[in-house]
């Protein structure tokens, strides 16, 4: 059971962060949007992949449980490219300027 609420809260995660990443492209502008909170939650992604690693039960039954990391690299990979959109929307205010 606590897999599944693990997998719910990722794929809640998972579909938000698309959802952000479009917005964050269509609006070309840093305005509202925190660097460090971007940055926050990659290395909170990066520790939650870490402990799966780490976590001897885990690994023990990865054949059955590796579908779990993959929601974890899909929000790490979607995560970090929400960071380089905030850097080409920083790039494209700074030449508006």
């Amino acid at each position: 059971m606590a897999e599944l609420l693990e997998i719910l809260m990722i794929v809640s995660f998972g579909v938000s962060w698309p959802i952000n990443l479009r917005k964050l492209i269509k609006a070309k502008s840093t305005k509202g949007v925190s660097l460090a909170f971007y940055f926050l939650v990659f290395f909170g992604y990066c520790a939650g992949i870490a402990s799966k690693f780490i976590n001897e039960s885990y690994m023990a039954n990865f054949a059955s449980k590796w579908y779990v990391l993959v929601f974890y690299f899909f929000n790490l990979i979607v995560v970090g490219l929400n960071i380089i959109v905030y850097f080409r929307n920083k790039s494209i205010e700074e030449k508006a300027k």
